[in-house]
Parts: structure tokens; sequence; C-alpha cells
């Protein structure tokens, strides 16, 4: 049992080692496998929705609120779900999620009317925003020593990038071959071994003192992300001009602006403003949230190329998306891992962004006839790499010297960057493909291969947009992040920072 240190603010707190948990190791094995599952199933049920959408008879019109659904309860409570980790406990917290989310999950797959599986796939959203920060913050709190946390966190990068083209193949074969509830129940048996493992080998930690939430905030900050995530979600069938649209993120920014204002003026905030500023993990939100917009950019149009114009089947389109996987595998838990410790982030991050974005330009020279080899494979390679790179560096960054009692807001904010992120990704990829295919089939004569080539043609000027997007990032990370490489410290578990006020432990 570790002791608590007094937080007077006129004394700071004499310099302490944190206990170390011995199964740390094992640990991560069970809080990845079940951020894979959480990361999977943002795009598993893209794979199963059009079968889904038969089955219980819904509308073109009504089928993306099973996207959508998600999305909103997720983005919009994740820094309520981190506050509630650093408070309550990262280990509860952690649990409550990860079998809330299991529930949800079978209750998806059951559904027999389009509003009982919206209900779980809502449901779905609640618990994993409360899943997703405190399995990051777990990681933080359990790995304190560089090179051990630089392999911790290469392996979650590779599951933050990887994750969603695996849910993609996974969700393909169980379509093709089962059914598309399947795509719901295989959350059952993972988070069976996951919480199982989780409650063997984790330590509960928690943020030292009385839980005291800040009401005012959690009301601006959730409401402002969820009118902006909204918004972005209803760009895409009404375009950016519409009134909804423009409404809802007005709306969203000043109750953000609002937020953040209050944030100042609190005693106990729901997200201390020193989180954010900090330029070293300012930096990874950055880098975060401006290379989803690439990634889930490219699961759209790729997928959607595929099937639409290659013919291909559920299970070979998923498949085509492996080597991306691999590519981030291979970069994210081997070489990053090993250079962490070494460089500089921006040396990382930076060419990361880069190599993402000319992955980008590559994919917007594919044409209809193009083989897969020859146009798609290099591509996808291309962004496996960069955002290897880009994702184990963040994320280890996102929770650079940050407070233990500061670690699940920390990580809140790294998963909130990445779900606005994936949102504004797909509304504005999406609508500048769209726009582009419109104006290419406007004066032709209709026939499959003009749709197909229309389509092309929009998938390839939205590929060019992202790169810019990747471009501008990488030059707005390269002058903020100027964090110098991580200074070693003695072997002995203790903390990167180690004047930093230290959690309780408990068990």
């Amino acid at each position: 049992m570790s002791t608590s240190l007094s937080k007077d603010p006129a004394q700071p707190p004499a310099p302490t080692t944190p206990e170390v948990n011995p199964r740390r190791w094992l640990a991560l094995a069970f809080i990845a496998l079940a951020q894979l599952m959480v990361i999977i199933d943002v795009t598993i049920v893209n794979i199963a929705l059009p079968s889904a959408q038969t089955d219980l008879d819904v509308s073109d019109s009504a089928r993306q609120w099973v996207l959508t659904a998600y999305t909103l309860a997720f983005g919009s409570l994740l820094l309520l779900g981190g506050r509630i980790a650093d408070y309550t406990g990262r280990k509860r917290t952690f649990m409550i999620g990860l079998i809330g989310f299991a529930a949800a999950s079978a209750l998806g797959g059951a559904a027999n009317t389009f509003g009982l599986l919206l209900a779980a796939r809502a449901l779905q959203g609640c618990f994993g925003a409360l899943l997703a920060p405190a399995a990051l913050s777990l990681l933080a709190v359990n790995f304190t020593d560089p090179k051990e946390r630089a392999t911790a966190f290469g392996v979650f990068g590779a599951i933050a990038g990887g994750g969603s083209a695996l849910g993609l193949v996974l969700g393909g074969f169980l379509t093709e071959y089962l059914d598309w509830r399947w795509c719901f129940y295989v959350n059952l048996p993972v988070a069976l071994i996951a919480g199982t493992g989780a409650y063997m080998v984790l330590t509960e930690t928690r943020a030292e003192g009385r839980a005291r939430f800040d009401i005012p905030g959690v009301l601006l900050a959730t409401a402002g992300l969820f009118a902006v995530v909204y918004g972005l979600s209803e760009a895409e069938s009404n375009g950016w001009g519409s009134a909804t649209v423009v409404g809802l993120l007005i709306a969203g920014l000043v109750l953000l602006g609002a937020f953040v204002y209050v944030q100042t003026r609190v005693e106990q905030p729901l997200l201390p403003l020193r989180i954010a500023l900090d330029r070293a993990r300012g930096g990874a939100y950055l880098a975060i949230g401006l290379g989803v917009i690439a990634l889930f950019g490219v699961f759209l149009f790729l997928t959607y190329y595929f099937q639409e114009v290659k013919g291909y089947s559920p299970v070979k389109a998923g498949l085509a998306f492996l080597p991306m996987s691999a590519a981030v595998v291979v970069v994210a838990g081997g070489l990053s891992s090993r250079l962490i410790p070494r460089v500089p982030p921006r040396l990382l991050i930076v060419p990361g962004l880069l190599i993402a974005a000319a992955g980008m330009i590559t994919l917007s020279t594919v044409d209809v006839d193009t083989s897969y080899a020859g146009g798609a494979l290099p591509s996808v390679l291309l962004l496996g790499a960069g955002m290897g790179l880009v994702m184990s560096t963040s994320m280890n960054y996102a929770t650079h010297n940050v407070a233990p009692e500061d670690s699940g807001i920390a990580s809140a904010m790294a998963n909130t960057a990445q779900q606005v992120g994936g949102s504004i990704g797909i509304a504005l990829l999406n609508t500048i493909a769209t726009t582009a295919t419109a104006d290419y089939l406007r004066d032709r004569t209709p026939s499959q291969e003009v749709v197909h080539a229309g389509l092309v043609e929009g998938f390839s000027q939205a590929s060019v947009y992202a790169a810019c997007i990747l471009v501008g990032a990488a030059v707005v990370v390269g002058f903020v992040m100027n964090t110098p490489r991580p200074k070693p410290v003695p072997h002995t578990g203790g903390a990167a920072d180690d004047s930093a006020p230290r959690a309780v432990h408990v068990g």
C-alpha cells in the first residue's frame, strides 16, 4: 500500500517513487485487447450496416444514425469519462466500461427493431467513453520508465492506427460467412477475456482527495462536443451550408468557448487548461486530431472503391486493408518504440505525417483500371507506416509529464481529438468527394463506366485535400512541439516527472 502526500500549495510535494505493478506487461495485453475491441467497433459496423439495413427494413436516410448514435455519445462524454476514471478509480471505471460495452453489444446483436439497434449503439458510445480514457490512463500510470513507456505506447499506438483496418477485415468475414449480428456478438468473448485478465492483474489507482465534479464544465463540454459532432455528422448528408449544420457548429463553438472560460474560474476544473496548453501534449493532440482526418478518409474512400468500383466482396475488401494494419504494427510496435526514448517527438511525428501525406497523394493517382498492386497497395503501406509513427508517439506524449491524478482527463483529450478528427474527416472529405463526383457526372451520359469514373474522380480530389491537411499538420506540429528527447531516469519504476503529485494506490 502506498501512502498519499499532502498537497499544500505552499509546499511542493517531495519526490516519490510510485509502486510498480510487477504484472504490468500482462496488464498491457488485457488493456490493449479491450482498446482493440473499441477501435474495431468503429469500422466493423460499417461493413455490417448494409445487411442490418435490409434485415431491419431501415431507410437510406435513417441508416446513418446507426453510426451517428455511437459517435455522438462517445465523442460528447469522453472528457467526463476521463475525469470519472481519475476520481472514482481507473480500474473500476475500466471494468464498468468494459462490462457495459459488452452488454450493449449483446443488445445490438439481438436487436429486432431499428430503435433497439440505435439504443444499443448509443449505450456502446456511453460505455466506450468510460473505457477508452480509462485504458489509456492505466497505461500512463503503470508505465513510467521512458523505455518501458515507449514500448507500451508503441503497442497502444499500433492498435489505435491499425485496429480500424482490422475491423474492416473481421467485419467482412463475419458478415459474409455468418451474419451481421456477429459484428456485435464478437465483442462478448473479447470483453470476457480482457475483463477477467484485467481484474486479476490490475491494481486500483485514483486521484487523491474526494471527487468533486465541475458540473458547469461537464454540462458545457458535453453540450458543446455534442453540437460539434452532431453538426459534422449532419454536414455529410445536408451540406456545409445547411442552416442546421451552421447553427450546430456555431452553438458548439460558443459552448466550448464558455467551457474554456469556466475552467479558468472554478477551483477543481473538469479540464485543467495546463493539460492542453503544454506544448508537448498540445502538439500530440493536434497530431492525433489532424492525422485521423486522413486515416478515416482513406477507410471511407477505399471501402467504396474496392466494393463499388472494383467489385470486391466484403471479405476481399477487408483483406485489402491488411497491409495497412501490418505497416502500422511494424512501425509503431517496432521502430517507434525504439526511437521514442532517443529522439525528440517532432522528429517522429512530422516525418510520419509527411509519409502519410505521400500515401494520400499516391491514392489520388488511382484510376478505375489501376491494379491493386500498382495503386491501392502503395497507398495503404505509406499511410500505415506514417500513422504508425504518428499515433504511437502522440499517444505516448498525450500523457507526457502529467500528474498522475490528471492522467484520465489527459487520456480523454487524446480520445476526444481522435473522435472529433474522425468526424471532421468523414464529413469534410466525403463532402469534397461527392461534390467532385456530381460535377464530373453533370454533363456526361450516365453509364456504369462513367459513374465509376466519377466516383474515382471524387476520391482523387478529396485525397489531395487530405494530403494538404497532413502537410499543414506537419508544419504546425513541428512548430508547436519543441519538446526535447526524454531524459533518462534511473530504472526504479519512478515517474518521469518526480515532482508531480502522486495518485493513491489501492489494493
